[in-house]
């Protein structure tokens, strides 16, 4: 608190844990002589209760013992596969651990927006929260902000605040083209996804860079909104412009729409081009022709968000996440070798 304008404010619970970098669960543990805080934690504890002259009220020594068993799941993006896929699991690994799952689903990642919901799920006592980012907005929108619970983040780039679990698209994308690559190929178009996508930027980020260690210089990568739509339109645009030897495609759904824009072309996959798609939905092994492309595992992706939630719930000092997991390539009918 500050000398002046804070002088004669009585200090919270709230105070003392961001002057200890804690939160006020820790602060109740000490409060509650509980097990499960570290010596040096605790010791930081008492010395930021002493500094603020804090004194406990009995609300505030029972936090820690009012166990909601409930954690809040805020979901930014479209509800695609992939983001579904990790909500599922994320959901079912909480039920195993024994926690309910109070989601909202935001209709944008403006930071007004986000904060209302979050504090929606606060308000309603959840003991952490588990933030699905798509867009860097949404992660930007927790910069500077005590939730008073511990934050987890679902995003592919490591940026904000909060424990961090995610798949590396940067991996998953050299992995791809370096396929391609390896096939014999030179000029491997790349469809992108929407900017300001994280995973967009990286799988992006992962083709310029494996062309480049390559000594090749990519045309301009394409931008499309995952869907087949822009995947056929994008296809069509690359029929008349001159088609290259072989495609690297952001999402298995944009790849479906360039898959038919070829095959309406009267060109055939793999023989005048090669394409490879990102994430191995379901109906990938099922294209014409079954698709080559980069799989994802939501599942366990979904299993490290809850698991970083109970290492934060049980260790206030805990930091390092679950190590991140790189994507694997599954190789179908949809390149070959020139």
């Amino acid at each position: 608190m500050s000398a002046n304008g804070d002088r004669n404010r009585v200090a919270t619970i709230f105070d003392v844990a961001r002057l200890a970098g804690v939160s006020h669960q820790t602060v109740s543990r000490v409060l509650n002589d509980l097990p499960n805080v570290r010596p040096a934690t605790r010791e930081r504890v008492e010395n930021a209760i002493t500094q603020l002259r804090y004194v406990p009220s009995q609300a505030a020594r029972a936090l820690v013992t009012r166990r909601s068993r409930t954690i809040g799941l805020v979901a930014t993006g479209l509800p695609d596969y992939g983001p579904s896929s990790v909500v599922l699991n994320f959901n079912q690994s909480a039920r195993d651990a024994g926690y309910a799952v109070i989601a909202t689903n935001p209709a944008d990642a403006a930071a007004a927006t986000l904060r209302s919901a979050t504090e929606m799920l606060i308000r309603q006592n959840v003991e952490a929260v588990v933030l699905l980012a798509a867009e860097r907005a949404a992660l930007d929108a927790f910069d500077g902000w005590e939730l008073g619970v511990p934050l987890v983040s679902i995003a592919s780039e490591s940026r904000g605040r909060g424990i961090r679990v995610a798949l590396d698209q940067y991996q998953g994308a050299r992995t791809a083209v370096s396929h391609l690559l390896a096939l014999g190929h030179r000029d491997v178009v790349h469809i992108a996804g929407p900017e300001g996508s994280m995973d967009a930027e990286e799988r992006l980020r992962g083709w310029r860079d494996r062309l480049a260690e390559a000594g090749i210089a990519g045309r301009e990568p394409e931008r499309g909104d995952w869907s087949p739509e822009a995947g056929y339109r994008i296809g069509a645009e690359l029929v008349r412009a001159g088609v290259p030897g072989a495609v690297f495609v952001s999402s298995d759904q944009m790849a479906l729409g360039l898959l038919h824009a070829l095959g309406e072309a009267g060109l055939r996959v793999p023989d005048d081009v090669s394409v490879v798609g990102f994430d191995d939905i379901p109906e990938a092994a099922h294209f014409s022709p079954p698709l080559t492309t980069v799989r994802q595992d939501f599942v366990g992706l979904g299993r490290d968000a809850m698991a970083a939630v109970l290492t934060q719930l049980q260790d206030e000092e805990a930091t390092a996440p679950p190590p991140t997991r790189v994507p694997q390539l599954v190789v179908r009918a949809s390149t070959r070798q020139v």
